[in-house]
Protein backbone atom coordinates (compact mmCIF):
# COMPACT_ATOMS: atom_id res chain seq x y z
CA UNK A 1 0.00 0.00 0.00
CA UNK A 2 1.41 3.57 -0.87
CA UNK A 3 1.21 6.46 1.60
CA UNK A 4 -0.93 8.98 0.10
CA UNK A 5 -1.36 12.33 0.82
CA UNK A 6 -4.18 14.55 0.19
CA UNK A 7 -3.41 18.61 0.83
CA UNK A 8 -6.24 20.85 0.68
CA UNK A 9 -5.27 24.51 -0.36
CA UNK A 10 -6.36 27.57 -2.15
CA UNK A 11 -2.77 27.15 -4.24
CA UNK A 12 -3.31 23.23 -5.38
CA UNK A 13 -0.85 24.73 -8.32
CA UNK A 14 1.61 24.68 -5.48
CA UNK A 15 1.64 20.92 -5.93
CA UNK A 16 3.97 18.70 -6.42
CA UNK A 17 6.07 21.43 -6.60
CA UNK A 18 9.22 20.85 -5.29
CA UNK A 19 8.46 17.16 -4.66
CA UNK A 20 7.64 16.56 -8.51
CA UNK A 21 12.08 16.50 -8.51
CA UNK A 22 14.61 13.84 -7.10
CA UNK A 23 13.89 11.23 -5.03
CA UNK A 24 10.43 12.60 -3.94
CA UNK A 25 9.42 12.86 -7.67
CA UNK A 26 10.96 9.82 -8.52
CA UNK A 27 8.81 7.95 -5.75
CA UNK A 28 5.94 10.33 -6.58
CA UNK A 29 6.11 8.49 -10.33
CA UNK A 30 7.13 5.29 -9.12
CA UNK A 31 3.63 5.07 -6.80
CA UNK A 32 5.48 4.72 -3.90
CA UNK A 33 3.18 7.38 -2.80
CA UNK A 34 0.30 9.85 -4.14
CA UNK A 35 -0.93 13.36 -4.02
CA UNK A 36 -4.05 14.88 -4.46
CA UNK A 37 -4.24 18.47 -4.51
CA UNK A 38 -7.75 20.05 -3.57
CA UNK A 39 -8.96 23.03 -4.18
CA UNK A 40 -10.64 24.45 -1.05
CA UNK A 41 -12.70 26.94 -3.28
CA UNK A 42 -14.62 24.07 -4.61
CA UNK A 43 -16.22 23.55 -1.55
CA UNK A 44 -17.82 27.29 -1.11
CA UNK A 45 -21.63 27.70 -1.54
CA UNK A 46 -21.59 30.82 -3.11
CA UNK A 47 -20.84 32.04 -6.41
CA UNK A 48 -18.25 34.35 -5.46
CA UNK A 49 -16.65 30.57 -4.29
CA UNK A 50 -16.13 33.22 -0.81
CA UNK A 51 -13.82 30.50 1.77
CA UNK A 52 -13.01 33.04 4.75
CA UNK A 53 -15.20 36.24 6.36
CA UNK A 54 -14.72 38.98 9.39
CA UNK A 55 -13.41 37.54 12.53
CA UNK A 56 -15.77 37.42 15.55
CA UNK A 57 -15.26 40.29 18.00
CA UNK A 58 -13.33 42.33 15.54
CA UNK A 59 -9.90 42.76 14.58
CA UNK A 60 -7.45 42.27 10.90
CA UNK A 61 -7.71 39.84 8.48
CA UNK A 62 -10.20 37.46 7.72
CA UNK A 63 -10.74 34.09 9.00
CA UNK A 64 -11.19 30.54 7.12
CA UNK A 65 -14.88 29.64 7.19
CA UNK A 66 -15.62 26.96 9.47
CA UNK A 67 -18.35 25.37 7.08
CA UNK A 68 -16.39 24.98 4.02
CA UNK A 69 -13.71 23.81 5.21
CA UNK A 70 -15.60 20.75 7.28
CA UNK A 71 -16.93 19.87 3.45
CA UNK A 72 -13.62 19.93 2.09
CA UNK A 73 -12.17 17.84 4.86
CA UNK A 74 -15.06 15.73 4.47
CA UNK A 75 -14.58 15.18 0.94
CA UNK A 76 -11.02 14.55 1.20
CA UNK A 77 -11.33 12.32 4.48
CA UNK A 78 -14.60 10.35 4.28
CA UNK A 79 -15.45 7.89 7.30
CA UNK A 80 -13.24 5.18 7.86
CA UNK A 81 -10.40 6.85 6.29
CA UNK A 82 -7.50 5.95 8.60
CA UNK A 83 -4.96 8.65 7.93
CA UNK A 84 -4.32 11.33 10.51
CA UNK A 85 -5.94 14.78 9.78
CA UNK A 86 -3.56 17.61 9.91
CA UNK A 87 -3.76 21.42 9.86
CA UNK A 88 -0.21 23.26 9.24
CA UNK A 89 -0.05 26.23 12.18
CA UNK A 90 2.99 28.10 13.70
CA UNK A 91 0.34 27.46 16.93
CA UNK A 92 0.94 23.52 16.63
CA UNK A 93 2.85 20.84 18.02
CA UNK A 94 6.61 21.15 16.31
CA UNK A 95 7.20 18.40 13.51
CA UNK A 96 9.65 16.29 15.27
CA UNK A 97 11.81 13.35 13.18
CA UNK A 98 9.98 11.24 15.28
CA UNK A 99 6.77 12.01 14.03
CA UNK A 100 7.48 12.08 10.64
CA UNK A 101 8.79 8.68 10.91
CA UNK A 102 5.29 7.62 12.71
CA UNK A 103 3.29 9.26 9.75
CA UNK A 104 5.85 7.54 7.49
CA UNK A 105 4.86 4.19 8.43
CA UNK A 106 1.29 4.83 8.52
CA UNK A 107 -1.30 4.83 4.98
CA UNK A 108 -0.66 8.90 4.45
CA UNK A 109 -1.61 12.01 5.77
CA UNK A 110 -4.42 14.89 5.10
CA UNK A 111 -3.35 18.00 5.15
CA UNK A 112 -5.21 21.52 5.43
CA UNK A 113 -3.59 24.58 4.82
CA UNK A 114 -4.65 27.73 6.22
CA UNK A 115 -4.27 30.97 5.21
CA UNK A 116 -5.21 34.60 6.09
CA UNK A 117 -5.49 34.90 10.19
CA UNK A 118 -6.32 31.28 10.65
CA UNK A 119 -9.04 29.12 10.66
CA UNK A 120 -12.41 29.11 12.29
CA UNK A 121 -11.31 27.19 15.97
CA UNK A 122 -15.00 24.86 15.64
CA UNK A 123 -13.92 23.07 12.24
CA UNK A 124 -10.49 22.43 14.23
CA UNK A 125 -12.61 20.54 16.91
CA UNK A 126 -14.84 19.06 15.07
CA UNK A 127 -12.70 17.42 12.49
CA UNK A 128 -10.12 16.54 14.83
CA UNK A 129 -7.77 18.63 13.35
CA UNK A 130 -3.85 18.16 14.51
CA UNK A 131 -1.63 21.16 14.75
CA UNK A 132 1.40 20.64 13.20
CA UNK A 133 4.50 23.45 13.48
CA UNK A 134 7.48 23.24 11.32
CA UNK A 135 9.19 26.45 13.30
CA UNK A 136 8.67 29.04 15.33
CA UNK A 137 8.15 32.07 12.34
CA UNK A 138 5.19 33.27 10.24
CA UNK A 139 4.79 31.75 6.68
CA UNK A 140 2.14 33.35 4.27
CA UNK A 141 -0.12 30.09 4.58
CA UNK A 142 0.35 26.71 5.07
CA UNK A 143 1.57 25.07 1.49
CA UNK A 144 5.24 26.19 2.15
CA UNK A 145 4.85 23.50 5.61
CA UNK A 146 3.07 20.97 3.96
CA UNK A 147 6.13 20.42 1.34
CA UNK A 148 7.72 20.64 3.96
CA UNK A 149 6.43 17.74 6.29
CA UNK A 150 5.82 15.69 2.79
CA UNK A 151 9.39 16.23 1.96
CA UNK A 152 10.53 14.85 5.35
CA UNK A 153 7.78 12.12 5.74
CA UNK A 154 8.43 10.89 1.99
CA UNK A 155 12.13 10.35 1.68
CA UNK A 156 12.02 7.62 4.52
CA UNK A 157 9.34 5.62 2.52
CA UNK A 158 10.89 2.01 1.66
CA UNK A 159 12.69 2.57 -1.25
CA UNK A 160 13.17 6.05 -1.75
CA UNK A 161 16.40 6.43 -0.69
CA UNK A 162 18.86 4.31 -2.12
CA UNK A 163 21.05 3.43 1.27
CA UNK A 164 18.41 3.18 4.34
CA UNK A 165 21.16 3.54 6.53
CA UNK A 166 21.34 6.66 5.32
CA UNK A 167 18.42 7.90 7.00
CA UNK A 168 19.40 6.08 10.30
CA UNK A 169 22.46 8.21 10.68
CA UNK A 170 21.40 11.61 10.38
CA UNK A 171 20.52 14.78 12.74
CA UNK A 172 17.83 14.18 15.39
CA UNK A 173 17.22 10.29 14.69
CA UNK A 174 19.20 9.35 17.80
CA UNK A 175 18.36 12.72 19.86
CA UNK A 176 21.88 14.50 18.03
CA UNK A 177 22.87 17.00 15.85
CA UNK A 178 24.90 15.01 13.10
CA UNK A 179 28.23 14.76 12.81
CA UNK A 180 30.42 16.71 10.17
CA UNK A 181 31.06 14.77 7.06
CA UNK A 182 34.28 14.84 5.08
CA UNK A 183 35.28 13.32 1.17
CA UNK A 184 38.20 13.74 -1.36
CA UNK A 185 40.66 15.85 -1.98
CA UNK A 186 42.48 14.41 0.97
CA UNK A 187 43.59 18.05 1.53
CA UNK A 188 41.06 21.70 0.69
CA UNK A 189 42.68 25.18 1.02
CA UNK A 190 45.08 23.97 3.74
CA UNK A 191 41.87 21.73 5.75
CA UNK A 192 43.00 18.23 5.96
CA UNK A 193 39.97 15.49 6.58
CA UNK A 194 40.60 14.01 10.37
CA UNK A 195 43.04 11.59 10.68
CA UNK A 196 40.71 9.04 12.53
CA UNK A 197 38.25 9.20 9.54
CA UNK A 198 41.41 7.68 7.54
CA UNK A 199 42.55 5.32 9.81
CA UNK A 200 40.47 2.01 8.74
CA UNK A 201 39.78 1.79 12.34
CA UNK A 202 35.19 1.81 12.49
CA UNK A 203 35.61 1.31 16.95
CA UNK A 204 37.36 4.98 16.92
CA UNK A 205 35.42 5.92 13.82
CA UNK A 206 31.96 5.23 15.69
CA UNK A 207 33.43 7.35 18.83
CA UNK A 208 34.63 9.94 16.96
CA UNK A 209 31.00 10.68 14.87
CA UNK A 210 29.60 10.50 18.59
CA UNK A 211 31.54 13.03 19.82
CA UNK A 212 31.66 15.46 17.25
CA UNK A 213 27.86 14.69 17.36
CA UNK A 214 27.57 15.72 21.06
CA UNK A 215 30.17 18.49 20.82
CA UNK A 216 27.67 19.92 17.57
CA UNK A 217 24.59 19.29 19.88
CA UNK A 218 25.56 20.97 22.94
CA UNK A 219 27.05 24.00 21.32
CA UNK A 220 24.02 24.40 18.99
CA UNK A 221 21.39 22.47 20.09
CA UNK A 222 21.85 21.59 24.26
CA UNK A 223 17.86 20.88 24.32
CA UNK A 224 18.18 18.00 22.56
CA UNK A 225 20.63 16.30 25.68
CA UNK A 226 18.75 15.29 28.30
CA UNK A 227 18.68 11.83 27.65
CA UNK A 228 21.45 10.88 26.00
CA UNK A 229 24.37 9.01 27.16
CA UNK A 230 27.59 10.53 27.20
CA UNK A 231 30.32 8.30 25.28
CA UNK A 232 32.80 7.28 27.76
Amino acid sequence: MSFAASVLTLYPEMFPGALGVSLAGRALEAGTWSLDAIQIRDFAIDKHRTVDDTPAGGGAGMVMRADVLARAVDHASPPGDLRPRLLMSPRGKPLTQARVRGLAAGPGAVILCGRFEGIDQRVIEARALEEVSIGDFILSGGEPAALVLLDAVVRLLPGVMGNAVSGEEESFENGLLEHPHYTRPQEFEGREIPEVLISGNHKKIAAWRREQSERLTKERRPDLLGAQPLVK
